[in-house]
């Protein structure tokens, strides 16, 4: 990764201040030109891709005009495949609309070796745009000549060749998101196998080698959020060893799904019914977790639902 222009940046700069951040995207084709788009679009820019370029003047300004929610940072895709793409035409434009007072430009070109470029194609048996009958390898070398004044204009160049696609999205998140919003979304759920299993849940935790408060009498009724419910199972000797575990490795998973770029992240709490160890547990661990600076939604599936021997079956029974 290098940069090319080294007067301008590419950062979320509050020193902005009313600007509009506009960021043009572009690059050879099957570098990663989208996946920068789609995590951009996550960190909370407005994406579009493959805009014609003739008429990015009249989307951009008057920047008077625009109301506040027109305002916020804008990111336009464009390659060799986009209507009016001419390189020199598209420099001199970019020039223009970087004197406007209204507008903060800054262009990121995303590259790559000709010969990984080749191995995508190949892997993916998708077309290139610029073969048009000839060999692979000479239309990615007639896209990267096409390209060049742009790359060397561009503020920042990133070279995909060696990268994996989660650690192009961590770039491009660390470039381009200082306001923490690429936490992952973290959700912390009960429910009872006995009324099935959820099928999006990332990490599942079965809580039925605890004693099951449906068998104590005056218990049944109650759910666990209920204190003498939560009493019971605290009470039980699995349980301490086994919460710290359970918090133990979900301190040390979080950070590492969140490194990769995982959005969301679903934790689950499962025991027969879905009303008594599963949702005491999913309480005490969402609130372990806030204490550790996380911030977990929890959900109880089958909280609601009605408490009968036939699913909890008796005890020795696999309850």
């Amino acid at each position: 990764m290098d940069t090319g222009h080294p007067s301008k940046t590419a950062t979320n700069s509050p020193a902005s201040g009313a600007r509009r951040r506009l960021l043009l995207v572009t690059g050879l084709s099957g570098a990663g030109k989208s996946t920068a788009l789609d995590v951009l679009e996550d960190l909370g820019w407005e994406t579009i891709d493959n805009f014609p370029v003739r008429f990015l003047e009249r989307l951009v300004l008057p920047f008077d005009d625009q109301s506040d929610e027109d305002r916020g940072p804008l990111a336009i895709g464009f390659d060799s495949r986009t209507r009016g793409f001419v390189p020199a035409d598209i420099i001199a434009l970019l020039k223009s609309l970087n004197e406007s007072d209204g507008l903060s430009v800054s262009f990121m070109f995303i590259d790559c070796a000709d010969s990984e470029l080749e191995r995508r194609y190949n892997e993916t048996r998708r077309r290139h745009p610029m073969t048009q009958g000839r060999p692979l390898l000479d239309g990615i070398g007639a896209e990267r000549e096409l390209l060049e004044p742009l790359r060397r204009w561009a503020d920042t160049v990133i070279d995909t060749s060696a990268l994996a696609v989660n650690e192009l999205q961590a770039h491009i998140r660390d470039q381009f998101d200082t306001s923490g919003a690429s936490e992952a979304t973290l959700t912390i759920s009960s429910f009872g196998f006995a009324r099935g299993m959820p099928p999006l849940a990332d990490l599942v935790f079965d809580m039925r080698f605890l004693d099951n408060p449906h068998w104590v009498e005056g218990l049944r009724e109650l759910t666990g959020r209920d204190a003498p419910v939560g009493e019971h199972i605290r009470k039980d000797p699995a349980f301490a060893s086994a919460y710290e575990g359970i918090h133990d490795l979900l301190l040390t998973l979080l950070p590492l799904y969140q490194a990769q770029g995982k959005a969301y992240v679903h934790i689950a709490f499962g025991c027969t019914g879905g009303r008594h160890r599963s949702v005491f547990t999913a309480e005490e661990m969402a609130q372990g977790l806030r204490e550790a600076g996380f911030s977990p939604t929890v959900r109880h599936r089958n909280l609601g639902s009605r408490a009968t021997d036939e699913i909890e079956r008796a005890p020795g029974l696999g309850n």
